[in-house]
Protein backbone atom coordinates (compact mmCIF):
# COMPACT_ATOMS: atom_id res chain seq x y z
CA UNK A 1 0.00 0.00 0.00
CA UNK A 2 2.60 2.57 -1.09
CA UNK A 3 0.65 4.50 -3.73
CA UNK A 4 -0.47 8.10 -3.31
CA UNK A 5 -3.89 6.71 -4.22
CA UNK A 6 -3.99 4.41 -1.19
CA UNK A 7 -7.02 4.76 1.09
CA UNK A 8 -4.86 6.30 3.84
CA UNK A 9 -3.38 8.97 1.55
CA UNK A 10 -6.88 9.78 0.29
CA UNK A 11 -8.17 9.97 3.88
CA UNK A 12 -5.44 12.47 4.83
CA UNK A 13 -6.31 14.67 1.85
CA UNK A 14 -10.03 14.40 2.59
CA UNK A 15 -9.45 15.25 6.25
CA UNK A 16 -7.54 18.39 5.32
CA UNK A 17 -10.32 19.53 2.98
CA UNK A 18 -12.86 19.36 5.80
CA UNK A 19 -10.64 20.51 8.69
CA UNK A 20 -8.34 23.48 8.16
CA UNK A 21 -6.82 24.08 11.59
CA UNK A 22 -3.16 24.22 12.58
CA UNK A 23 -3.62 21.17 14.78
CA UNK A 24 -5.28 19.13 12.03
CA UNK A 25 -2.56 20.14 9.56
CA UNK A 26 0.17 19.15 12.04
CA UNK A 27 -1.51 15.83 12.76
CA UNK A 28 -1.96 15.15 9.04
CA UNK A 29 1.78 15.77 8.59
CA UNK A 30 2.42 13.21 11.34
CA UNK A 31 0.24 10.70 9.47
CA UNK A 32 2.20 11.37 6.27
CA UNK A 33 5.47 10.70 8.17
CA UNK A 34 4.11 7.34 9.31
CA UNK A 35 3.08 6.52 5.75
CA UNK A 36 6.54 7.49 4.47
CA UNK A 37 8.00 5.06 7.06
CA UNK A 38 5.54 2.33 5.92
CA UNK A 39 3.95 2.29 9.38
CA UNK A 40 0.42 1.85 8.03
CA UNK A 41 -1.21 0.71 11.26
CA UNK A 42 0.13 3.72 13.18
CA UNK A 43 -1.13 6.01 10.40
CA UNK A 44 -4.54 4.35 10.61
CA UNK A 45 -4.69 4.90 14.39
CA UNK A 46 -3.66 8.56 14.01
CA UNK A 47 -6.36 9.12 11.40
CA UNK A 48 -8.95 7.47 13.66
CA UNK A 49 -7.89 9.82 16.49
CA UNK A 50 -8.23 12.78 14.15
CA UNK A 51 -11.70 11.55 13.19
CA UNK A 52 -12.61 11.32 16.88
CA UNK A 53 -11.55 14.93 17.49
CA UNK A 54 -13.04 16.49 14.35
CA UNK A 55 -16.23 15.02 12.84
CA UNK A 56 -15.41 13.44 9.49
CA UNK A 57 -17.51 12.52 6.47
CA UNK A 58 -18.82 9.03 5.67
CA UNK A 59 -16.27 8.89 2.84
CA UNK A 60 -13.39 9.40 5.32
CA UNK A 61 -14.55 6.47 7.47
CA UNK A 62 -15.06 4.36 4.34
CA UNK A 63 -11.44 4.98 3.36
CA UNK A 64 -10.28 3.90 6.82
CA UNK A 65 -12.39 0.73 6.48
CA UNK A 66 -10.79 0.05 3.07
CA UNK A 67 -7.30 0.51 4.57
CA UNK A 68 -8.14 -1.82 7.46
CA UNK A 69 -9.29 -4.45 4.94
CA UNK A 70 -5.98 -4.19 3.09
CA UNK A 71 -4.16 -4.62 6.43
CA UNK A 72 -6.36 -7.61 7.42
CA UNK A 73 -7.65 -5.79 10.52
CA UNK A 74 -11.16 -7.24 10.57
CA UNK A 75 -12.25 -5.81 13.93
CA UNK A 76 -11.24 -2.33 12.79
CA UNK A 77 -13.12 -2.81 9.50
CA UNK A 78 -16.35 -3.31 11.47
CA UNK A 79 -15.63 -0.27 13.65
CA UNK A 80 -14.90 2.02 10.70
CA UNK A 81 -17.99 0.82 8.84
CA UNK A 82 -19.99 1.61 12.01
CA UNK A 83 -18.44 5.10 12.12
CA UNK A 84 -19.30 5.57 8.45
CA UNK A 85 -22.95 4.82 9.28
CA UNK A 86 -22.82 7.24 12.23
CA UNK A 87 -21.46 9.99 9.98
CA UNK A 88 -24.14 9.30 7.37
CA UNK A 89 -27.15 8.96 9.71
CA UNK A 90 -26.26 10.53 13.05
CA UNK A 91 -26.02 8.58 16.31
CA UNK A 92 -26.20 8.77 20.08
CA UNK A 93 -23.73 7.87 22.80
CA UNK A 94 -25.15 6.62 26.07
CA UNK A 95 -24.18 4.96 29.34
CA UNK A 96 -26.01 1.62 29.35
CA UNK A 97 -26.66 -0.32 32.56
CA UNK A 98 -27.94 -3.86 32.06
CA UNK A 99 -30.25 -5.46 34.60
CA UNK A 100 -28.77 -8.47 36.40
CA UNK A 101 -29.80 -11.83 34.90
CA UNK A 102 -31.69 -12.66 38.13
CA UNK A 103 -33.88 -9.56 37.67
CA UNK A 104 -34.93 -10.41 34.12
CA UNK A 105 -31.87 -9.05 32.32
CA UNK A 106 -29.75 -10.66 29.65
CA UNK A 107 -28.17 -14.00 30.47
CA UNK A 108 -25.08 -13.34 28.33
CA UNK A 109 -22.78 -10.31 28.08
CA UNK A 110 -22.71 -7.80 25.25
CA UNK A 111 -19.41 -8.39 23.44
CA UNK A 112 -17.14 -5.75 21.91
CA UNK A 113 -17.52 -5.65 18.13
CA UNK A 114 -20.91 -7.39 18.30
CA UNK A 115 -23.75 -5.34 16.81
CA UNK A 116 -27.08 -5.78 18.59
CA UNK A 117 -30.44 -4.54 17.38
CA UNK A 118 -32.57 -4.03 20.51
CA UNK A 119 -35.81 -2.12 20.88
CA UNK A 120 -35.90 1.07 22.93
CA UNK A 121 -38.56 2.88 24.91
CA UNK A 122 -37.72 6.47 24.02
CA UNK A 123 -40.88 7.94 25.50
CA UNK A 124 -43.20 7.53 22.53
CA UNK A 125 -46.74 6.13 22.64
CA UNK A 126 -49.23 4.85 20.08
CA UNK A 127 -52.47 6.84 19.50
CA UNK A 128 -54.10 4.37 21.94
CA UNK A 129 -51.54 5.23 24.63
CA UNK A 130 -49.58 1.97 24.37
CA UNK A 131 -45.79 1.82 24.52
CA UNK A 132 -44.22 2.36 21.08
CA UNK A 133 -40.65 1.10 20.86
CA UNK A 134 -38.03 2.18 18.34
CA UNK A 135 -35.08 0.16 17.10
CA UNK A 136 -31.45 1.24 17.23
CA UNK A 137 -28.33 -0.78 16.54
CA UNK A 138 -26.01 -0.91 19.54
CA UNK A 139 -22.20 -0.95 19.58
CA UNK A 140 -20.32 -1.39 22.87
CA UNK A 141 -17.41 1.04 23.23
CA UNK A 142 -14.06 -0.34 24.34
CA UNK A 143 -12.81 -3.91 24.42
CA UNK A 144 -14.32 -5.21 27.68
CA UNK A 145 -17.58 -7.24 27.55
CA UNK A 146 -20.60 -5.67 29.26
CA UNK A 147 -21.77 -8.28 31.74
CA UNK A 148 -25.38 -8.54 32.99
CA UNK A 149 -25.71 -6.09 35.90
CA UNK A 150 -22.85 -3.93 34.58
CA UNK A 151 -22.63 -0.49 32.96
CA UNK A 152 -20.62 0.76 29.97
CA UNK A 153 -20.69 3.42 27.26
CA UNK A 154 -22.44 2.42 24.04
CA UNK A 155 -23.21 3.96 20.67
CA UNK A 156 -26.72 3.80 19.22
CA UNK A 157 -27.56 4.02 15.53
CA UNK A 158 -31.35 4.53 15.18
CA UNK A 159 -33.13 2.72 12.37
CA UNK A 160 -35.61 5.62 12.03
CA UNK A 161 -33.67 8.66 13.20
CA UNK A 162 -36.75 10.92 13.02
CA UNK A 163 -38.18 9.09 16.06
CA UNK A 164 -35.12 9.96 18.13
CA UNK A 165 -34.73 13.68 17.37
CA UNK A 166 -36.35 14.78 20.64
CA UNK A 167 -33.64 13.14 22.77
CA UNK A 168 -30.92 15.19 24.43
CA UNK A 169 -28.06 14.50 26.85
CA UNK A 170 -29.38 13.40 30.23
CA UNK A 171 -32.51 11.70 28.86
CA UNK A 172 -33.09 8.13 30.02
CA UNK A 173 -34.20 5.43 27.58
CA UNK A 174 -35.10 1.80 28.28
CA UNK A 175 -33.65 -1.18 26.38
CA UNK A 176 -35.85 -4.16 25.48
CA UNK A 177 -34.94 -7.40 23.75
CA UNK A 178 -38.37 -8.88 24.42
CA UNK A 179 -41.25 -7.36 26.36
CA UNK A 180 -39.63 -6.83 29.78
CA UNK A 181 -36.81 -4.26 29.91
CA UNK A 182 -33.23 -5.54 30.06
CA UNK A 183 -31.42 -2.26 30.65
CA UNK A 184 -31.52 1.49 31.01
CA UNK A 185 -29.34 4.05 29.24
CA UNK A 186 -28.67 7.72 29.91
CA UNK A 187 -27.93 9.73 26.75
CA UNK A 188 -24.45 11.27 26.89
CA UNK A 189 -24.20 12.85 23.45
CA UNK A 190 -26.32 13.36 20.35
CA UNK A 191 -24.21 13.27 17.18
CA UNK A 192 -25.82 14.73 14.04
CA UNK A 193 -24.95 13.43 10.57
CA UNK A 194 -21.77 14.82 9.02
CA UNK A 195 -22.04 16.39 5.59
CA UNK A 196 -19.93 14.86 2.85
CA UNK A 197 -16.78 16.76 1.93
CA UNK A 198 -17.10 19.12 -1.06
Amino acid sequence: MDSQDSPLHKAVRLCLVGTRTEEATARAAEVMERLKDDDWEAALVLLEDLGDDCPQSPEFWGLLADAARLLWLQQEVGWYEWRRSEARNGALRAELCLLPAGEGGRKVPVLPGEVLRPMWDIGQRTPEGELSVSIAFLWLEGRTPLEPGGCAPVRLLPLASEHWRHLKPGDVIIMHEMRPPVGMARVIEVMPPVAAAP
